[in-house]
């Protein structure tokens, strides 16, 4: 449903953005935005490290069974 709703209004642009830029500076106060902004980059990077080790891992455990099969066909 929130999907659709997105298509119907469509994401916000130009003055919208500084809209809600404005709700935001004034919700939490030019001292507070940084901080928030480094908490947000540091949970981007570490979502990026949780996925490339969960490729790390499945491509691992890919290559086990593989080899697991190949001792099972000699």
């Amino acid at each position: 449903m929130t999907t659709f709703s997105l298509a119907v209004m469509g994401l916000p642009a130009g003055s919208e953005l500084w809209i809600i830029g404005g709700v935001v500076l004034l919700l939490f106060g030019g001292a507070k935005i940084p901080q928030l902004m480094r908490g947000l980059g540091r949970g981007v990077g570490e979502l990026k490290v949780g996925l490339e080790e969960g490729k790390k891992a499945f491509s691992e455990a890919g290559s086990e069974e593989k080899k697991e099969d190949d001792k099972k066909g000699e």
